[in-house]
């Protein structure tokens, strides 16, 4: 019996690592980002779909968590602590616009629903996120590194990645319904390891690289993955988040190291996260899109409206054209990850409705798909439009 069982298990993973596979396939041939898709496989064979798999849980639970903790570990590694420093100066007026403006369509819908302050606060932190690798990617694929809104665009999204530092444990005591003052303890641990890590990075930075750098690469990568778990899981430990914990590792990892642990890490973050978002997809039922399908399109809607709004904004003060406006606001529009590991913890945490999945499930697919599309087309319609009116005069 356990022989069949473990069998079972390995064929069902089997064929979620290759069905995977022809998705990301599938993806990279129509330009986008694989993320919708995996969300998609996840529903086909999650609850209320085609084939439900019972014998990869356990390991697609824990695979999942440790997708989470490379996908934070990987986006600190993309900072150094004096370009983290640099940015908050530079940018802390746009990044605050853009928390409020795209904060408050989450919550706003939230309460409508009626799922209280705890959907309200988990909702806003999927609607203010953009996806970093997913702009990362428009912005290389389109040639636009060295375009002038481009600093804008990397600032508002370097403002978002520390701000979710603060925001995932007041997230976390929300959602474990603790009162004010832990909630509050939390996040003031938090915001102290954030400059601690600061400092350390800033002064003491290549003795963390040292401690965990070598040569061989087996050495390395145990080294360097074995950190990253033990400081989430101490961080999970203290309630600032197991993210967060990773995120703050990445940042103090420099130089050298850094550039190695990235080449290393990006084909586990990948195979890891992808299935996180496949575990996302499973855990919601298909039957639960229709009720909120409504509701996902208003909120895809207002806060299309407002991330372009603050790209055009943002990059209006750093002396952009009103096209490099237009650029800067449509490639903030996707996100991705991010938004779904928010929502992930909510649901995990059995704090907010089934409802909740199934709004931010179809919230991400829509905007990870409108978001490359957005920015591909929206500058040569707007200057196609004014040749018309050029043309007409």
């Amino acid at each position: 019996m356990v022989a069949d069982e473990t069998a079972l298990g390995l064929i069902q993973l089997g064929a979620v690592f290759f069905g995977l596979g022809l998705l990301g396939r599938l993806a990279a041939r129509i330009g986008l980002s694989p993320i919708p898709l995996y969300l998609i496989g996840g529903l086909v064979f999650g609850t209320g779909g085609l084939v439900e798999l019972h014998h990869v849980d356990q390991f697609i639970h824990l695979a999942s968590e440790i997708g989470v903790v490379l996908l934070l570990l990987l986006l600190g590694l993309e900072y150094t602590a004096d370009e983290l420093v640099t940015s908050m100066r530079r940018s802390w007026t746009a990044g605050v616009v853009d928390l409020l403006a795209n904060a408050t369509p989450g919550v706003v819908v939230a309460l409508l629903l009626g799922w209280g302050l705890t959907g309200a606060v988990a909702m806003a932190g999927v609607t203010v996120i953009s996806s970093s690798g997913i702009v990362a990617k428009i912005l290389n694929d389109f040639g636009r590194l060295g375009n002038r809104e481009t600093p804008a665009i990397l600032s508002i999204l370097v403002f978002e990645d520390l701000a979710m530092a603060a925001y995932l444990p007041l997230l976390t005591a929300v959602l474990a319904g603790v009162g004010f003052l832990t909630g509050a303890t939390s996040v003031a641990i938090a915001l102290i390891a954030v400059s601690v890590v600061l400092v350390i990075a800033l002064r003491y930075g290549k003795y963390v690289s040292m401690l965990i750098d070598s040569h061989d690469r087996e050495i390395f990568l145990l080294t360097l993955l074995g950190s990253a778990l033990l400081v989430a899981g101490m961080a999970t430990v203290l309630q600032v988040s197991a993210a967060v914990g990773a995120f703050l590792l990445g940042i103090a990892i420099s130089g050298t190291t850094a550039e190695s642990a990235r080449v290393m890490l990006e084909p586990l973050r990948d195979l890891f996260a992808a299935l996180f978002f496949v575990l996302f997809g499973l855990s919601t039922d298909l039957k639960s899109i229709p009720p909120v399908l409504a509701w996902a399109c208003v909120l895809v809607v207002v806060t299309v409206v407002t991330k372009v709004a603050t790209g055009w904004w943002a990059a209006a003060r750093a002396g952009a054209s009103r096209y490099g406006r237009l650029r800067a606001g449509t490639s903030l529009v996707a996100h991705g990850e991010f938004s779904i590991v928010i929502a992930g913890l909510a649901v995990s945490a059995g704090a907010v409705p089934a409802e909740f999945a199934a709004m931010a499930g179809t919230y991400v697919l829509l905007m990870a798909v409108l978001g490359p599309i957005a920015a591909r087309f929206a500058e040569p319609v707007v200057r196609r439009l004014d040749r018309l009116r050029a043309s007409a005069v």
